[in-house]
This record gives structure tokens, sequence and C-alpha cells, in this order.
């Protein structure tokens, strides 16, 4: 039996981690065995690497540097993670995948170039099914601000202009793949928002038939 894949992604402040414990929560009640896990990181070399991408002092500038560094950290979060929770039958609930990459590094590399880093790192993987928590970027950054409890990581201290292209880019891979995604409306409150991430799963992914075969 495989287990089924779900990824959330959107912009910072969107709840993404709220989320995803909350759904744990629910699917644990089904009776499901849920692994939840994060990007970058999931594996001791993963969290060392997101260290380095977003710590400002060491982080580079550079978007193909990044980009490799995310593509290393995933490598090693599929293989060592993902893919052996997959083979065991788990639900796999994960903060963030390839598509942050395609949001926050696109446009700073080539989409071949980009597309190419992320098959290396992602093994052939993809999403069953992906959550886009949307929020505009002002209300997602101030939500971030205010539970602000240390320095700020290199992408929240990226200003509102990038926000704004990263939202804009995630819209754009979700139109690509609308099978593969659904958009919530994050700026709604969090029940409002949990609730429909549940139906969501109950209708895509669980009454599917073959569902986690």
């Amino acid at each position: 039996m495989r287990g089924i894949f779900i990824t959330f992604e959107g912009g910072e402040g969107a709840g993404k981690s709220t989320q995803i414990r909350r759904l744990a929560a629910v699917l644990e009640s089904y009776g499901l065995s849920v692994a939840l896990t994060r990007e970058p990181g999931g594996t001791p070399l993963a969290e060392a690497i997101r260290g380095l991408i977003l710590t400002h002092e060491a982080a580079s500038e550079d978007g193909l540097t990044q980009a490799l560094l995310f593509a290393a950290a995933r490598r090693d979060h599929v293989l060592r993670v993902i893919r052996p929770a997959l083979s065991a039958g788990h639900v796999v609930l994960c903060d963030r995948f390839a598509d942050s990459t395609r949001a926050y590094q696109g446009g700073k590399v080539p989409d071949a170039v980009l597309e190419q880093v992320i098959a290396l790192g992602a093994d052939g993987l993809v999403p069953d099914l992906t959550f886009l928590l949307d929020v505009n970027p002002e209300l997602g950054l101030e939500r971030a601000r205010s539970r602000f409890t240390g320095v700020e990581d290199t992408f929240e201290r990226s200003n509102l202009a990038f926000h704004r292209e990263v939202r804009r880019r995630f819209h754009a891979i979700a139109a690509s793949e609308p099978h593969r995604f659904i958009i919530i409306d994050a700026s709604q409150d969090e029940a409002y928002v949990a609730e429909s991430i549940r139906l969501a799963v109950r209708q895509r992914i669980l009454a599917a038939p073959g569902a986690g075969a």
C-alpha cells in the first residue's frame, strides 16, 4: 500500500504549520497514520542546510545557489523520510516542497535550469494534492511579524514587491496544475480554513477509488 503525499504551500504568514497540525489530528481521528515534515528540513542534513539558507548572515543572494541548496536538502529528505513513509502507507503532510522553489527562486533562474534542479532534488516525486494557502503579502507579513521571536529569516526580510511576485508565481503554478492544487483563502479565520481543507481531502483524496493504494 502506497501512502498519500499532501503538501502545503503559500507565502509568509499563510498559516501552513497550523493547518498541517490540524489536518494531522483529523486524519489520525480517521485511523490513518500521519507523518509531519517540512522543507527545507526533515533530516539532520536538510536541517543544517536550512540554517544556511535562512540565516541572513550566511545566505546567498544568488537564486541558483539557493535552488541548489534546496535541491540537496530535498533529495536527502525525499530519500530518507518521504519515500520510506509513503512506502509504509503513511499520509505525509509536508510544509513546502518543490513548488516553493518555483515560486521563490523563479525569475532568478531560467525556468529550464530551475526545473532540472528541482527534478534532481525531488527524485521524480510529485504530491498527490497541494494546498495553496493564499493570503495577500501585507497581511501575511503582518502575521509573521506578530509572532516574531528572533531574527527574521532571509525571505521574511525581502521587500514587499518580492512577496507579491512570489504570490503571483504560486497562482501561476496552481493554474498550470488544477488537478493537483486547491487554493484556500487563508485570510479567513483558522477554523474556516481548517474545515475547507478537511472537506477537500475527503472529496479529492479519501473518497477517490484506490485512495492510499
